[in-house]
């Protein structure tokens, strides 16, 4: 497309050129055989009135001497009165051409060699007609034609570089944004998602790199979703197999027992392959639409009625607060129930049997908090804790429940924080904004954040 483009504009320029230069050209030489010809009637005429008023060579020769063109200017006066002809200067003229203009009476030009002649009548005395030849030489003619020409050309020849300079430019302009969208369009086919157009040059190469950069976003968007999608599925695995794990650890001895929890272990560990695997991309946040959401305490109590059957089989006291009246949250039931699930889950995995636990839910005016609450050891690192969370995990750990717990919360404009509880072991606070807005920070991490915000907002 470059190289076309000055190809065009070589073509075109040097058609104009030419239509303009070569006229140009021929009115210049025009103009300067009209000068040398004007200059040859001057001189011409500069002698007429020295001929009305005599004949004799001696007086014309010092007139044609002092118009300083003895050497081109020849008078020619024929016989009359009883004188004879007079002839001065060099002829070059033929009697023939100088015997028609005395005939006709008018000027005329003649061809001779090495130039051209002016032949110019002029009435004397006795009545006769005299004829004044004035030579004009060839390079009188073309005077400054040559410069004039030259002039032209140089001209042309610039405006003809500087138009493929145009179009080398306009070329560039448009072939660069063109070279990067396919440059860009290699990098995303050979899986680099990163890869983005700048949204530059012309017009349309410009809505054609809004197109491929959104169409790229949308990609790494579906994938983003894709990885998410198996990893929450994978991770509400963890609901069962912890079930299927702890009632493997009360049967017993025996080979059966011993391959039911080997294989149970193998189970799991194919779960956290498949978690960290699809949790390589960053996963994105997806937010409930209008009108979306869940009753929260309807579900903080399904799902509380499920883990209380296992802890009841472990000895772990269990305590449901805040779920006694109908609790609107931005949230679908769904995620909700996931976070919850993986909160709980991560408390039977992580604190040893007979290690109490509690759920609270504190319903205020502008947002809701869910309490998650042990009396286990506690997280030492609560930084590093949510720092994995959004990772890719650590040992024993695919980080990616508090993940969920975290994307549930900021998809409101909420947050979650990690602090020490009543109980003595760890409390995960999640806040769930209800108007969108960002969440106001009152208190901070660490033992009583639930309960001063509980005071403040419920009066309890």
């Amino acid at each position: 497309m470059r190289w076309a483009l000055v190809k065009v504009c070589v073509a075109v320029t040097t058609m104009v050129v030419v239509a303009f230069a070569v006229p140009l050209g021929l009115v210049i030489r025009e103009m300067a055989r009209d000068r040398a010809f004007s200059n040859a009637e001057r001189e011409a005429a500069a002698v007429a009135p020295a001929l009305s008023i005599t004949t004799d060579r001696d007086q014309l020769e010092r007139v044609v001497a002092s118009a300083g063109s003895d050497a081109g200017m020849a008078v020619h006066i024929p016989a009359s009165g009883g004188t004879g002809a007079v002839d001065l200067g060099r002829q070059r003229a033929t009697d023939t051409d100088i015997e028609a203009v005395r005939r006709l009476g008018r000027a005329s030009t003649t061809e001779v060699s090495g130039g051209s002649t002016l032949l110019q009548p002029v009435a004397i005395g006795s009545g006769a007609i005299a004829v004044v030849e004035v030579y004009v030489p060839e390079a009188e003619v073309g005077n400054g034609v040559g410069l004039a020409w030259a002039v032209l050309a140089g001209v042309g020849a610039v405006l003809v570089v500087g138009s493929v300079a145009v179009a080398d430019r306009l070329g560039v302009r448009m072939v660069q944004p063109a070279q990067r969208l396919v440059e860009g369009a290699h990098e995303l086919g050979e899986g680099k998602l990163g890869a983005r157009v700048p949204e530059e040059g012309p017009a349309e190469l410009r809505l054609a790199a809004v197109a491929f950069n959104s169409m790229a976003d949308q990609v790494v968007q579906l994938l983003a979703n894709e990885r998410e999608l198996a990893a929450d599925l994978s991770h509400r695995l963890r609901t069962p197999l912890t079930v299927l794990r702890l009632n493997a650890a009360s049967l017993g001895e025996g080979p059966a027992a011993d391959q039911t929890r080997t294989a149970v272990a193998q189970l799991e560990h194919e779960v956290d392959t498949i978690i960290r695997t699809a949790r390589e991309a960053k996963p994105q946040t997806t937010v409930a639409g209008p009108g979306a959401g869940c009753d929260a305490a309807e579900v903080v109590r399904e799902r509380m009625a499920f883990w209380s059957a296992l802890a009841e089989d472990e000895g772990r006291k269990v305590r449901v607060a805040g779920v006694d009246r109908p609790v609107r949250i931005p949230v679908a039931r769904a995620d909700l129930a996931a976070a919850l699930d993986a909160l709980l889950g991560n408390v039977f995995r992580h604190t040893p049997e007979g290690t109490a636990f509690a759920v609270d839910v504190h319903n205020g005016d502008d947002a809701v908090i869910v309490l998650v609450s042990d009396a286990g050891p506690g997280i030492t690192d609560p930084e590093a804790a949510m720092a994995r969370g959004r990772g890719s995990g650590s040992a024993g750990s695919t980080g990616l429940g508090l993940d969920i717990v975290r994307r549930l919360a900021e998809s409101t404009g909420g947050d979650v924080r990690i602090g020490s509880s009543v109980l003595g072991g760890t409390e995960i606070r999640i806040w769930i904004q209800l108007d969108g807005r960002a969440p106001v920070r009152r208190g901070h991490r660490g033992r009583g954040t639930g309960a001063t915000w509980c005071r403040r907002h419920s009066g309890t």
